[in-house]
């Protein structure tokens, strides 16, 4: 374990819009490292916050004492069960490709280099999440470091209420060192992404939802419009650009999948058309999510359901004509994410029908402006809202409401009082810190 002062530019971090200058950064290499430094924080009455890859971080951590976990970052497979045992500051690419040789993969999201514990402990809503569920409800056991600086053992047979609360609550009741984690028998799967030229974007996404209501849990898609911008990294296709493209992962045949796509590839002339099989490690390429560190702003709202004409008039807020450039993703929920696992856990709002994000880079954009078009675009869908979700809220931590409802809440506060009283993990309940 290193421990040294640091400044805004110690702990590095893919989320670069947010001032991260606690006043001691912990690089920790093995939960005794975490131990000490929970237990000397609460000593001096430190604030203590937990950080992975950074992708999600929430809030400005300012003060007290950061804890590093990326060097924990050990992936061990086990075939003969199905599982992994993940360490804190492993990344979903890792366990990827740690898996891919036995035929397995685990439940990840669409961007490699997030980090995987941290996204489950926001419940972790993975590219075939329709079929197998959240990532949290393959959760077998987790490792954390409570407030009082013991390592517990977390399982459902030992601390079953932290077991609930871990699995969708987020990193409010202590630092995860590692979890053990169920593993799916998936080696390849078709899928990819179609792209339209935005002028068609309202058509588009009205035949999206229809097509929603035809798929089987097999298929898990999301839909997402943009306005690229004018620089020279990109495809000269895509430079400064209105599109909406559909993506789809389906882990049926590849000839199924071919007729499950016909009627997006009916819609009309695609700009682009990356639908193909492909084996799991090339799974990322289905979002093509940006790898380099950038600042961003991002929230979400858990619809219980949408039609095309409110979905149309999302998109012209968040269109050409918006004030500045603004990422609009529809993700399609329902299937297995419906169901509650044998062992319940705090992930909230299995009702719901889809999941929305908003996402704008904030170099050069005022952060209140972005917020108030954020307002203004959640207001659209506002009688189908349910709340918020945890893993798709970067907004600083300017917003701690709607994560979950008020019996989980009442629930989760209640073990925050009893695990944490003296809330050196700080703050309202339910901020994740590094959960896309």
């Amino acid at each position: 374990m290193t421990a040294a002062p640091a400044g805004p530019a110690a702990p590095l971090s893919f989320q670069t819009g947010f001032t991260i200058a606690p006043d001691l950064l912990v690089d920790a290499t093995c939960p005794a490292d975490v131990r000490a430094a929970v237990r000397n924080a609460a000593s001096r009455g430190l604030p203590v916050a937990v950080h992975a890859t950074g992708h999600g971080l929430p809030g400005a951590v300012r003060g007290g004492v950061l804890i590093g976990t990326r060097r924990m970052n050990t992936v061990e497979i086990d075939a003969e069960h199905g599982r992994a045992r993940v360490g804190a500051g492993a990344t979903w690419g890792q366990v990827i490709e740690a898996a891919a040789p036995y035929g397995l993969a685990p439940p990840n999201g669409s961007s490699p280099g997030v980090g995987a514990v941290s996204y489950t402990l926001g419940g972790g809503l993975g590219i075939l999440a329709r079929e197998f569920g959240y990532a949290a409800d393959l959760v077998r056991s987790l490792d954390v470091v409570t407030a009082d600086g013991v390592l517990r053992h977390v399982a459902p047979d030992s601390e079953p209420e932290l077991f609930w609360a871990l699995r969708g609550g987020g990193h409010r009741l202590g630092a995860v060192t590692g979890l053990e984690i169920g593993l799916l028998p998936v080696e390849r799967l078709y899928g990819g992404s179609v792209t339209f030229d935005g002028s068609s974007a309202a058509e588009v996404l009205g035949r999206y939802l229809e097509w929603t209501r035809t798929v089987p849990d097999t298929c898990t898609s999301s839909v997402a419009a943009l306005r690229y911008p004018e620089i020279p990294q990109l495809p000269e296709l895509l430079r400064g650009r209105y599109v909406i493209s559909v993506r789809v992962a389906y882990t049926g045949s590849a000839a199924d999948g071919e007729r499950l796509v016909a009627p997006l590839r009916a819609i009309g002339p695609a700009l682009a058309d990356s639908l193909r099989e492909m084996p799991y490690t090339e799974s990322h390429t289905i979002h093509s999510d940006p790898p380099f560190p950038h600042a961003y702003y991002g929230d979400s709202v858990v619809l219980r359901e949408l039609d095309a004409r409110t979905a149309t008039r999302m998109l012209e807020q968040t269109g050409p004509a918006a004030p500045m450039m603004t990422v609009v993703q529809l993700s399609h929920l329902g299937g297995a994410l419906a169901a509650r696992p044998s062992d319940d856990n705090a992930v909230p709002y299995r009702e719901a029908g889809f999941l929305l994000r908003l996402l704008s880079p904030l170099d050069g954009t005022d952060v209140a402006a972005v917020r108030a078009l954020y307002t203004a675009v959640a207001g659209v869908p506002a009688p189908y809202a349910m709340g918020r979700s945890l893993n798709f809220s970067f907004g600083g931590g300017d917003r701690t409401e709607g994560f979950h409802g008020p019996r989980a809440h009442e629930r989760l506060a209640g073990l925050v009082s009893q695990y944490d009283p003296a809330s050196l993990f700080g703050g309202a309940y339910g901020i994740s810190r590094d959960a896309r």
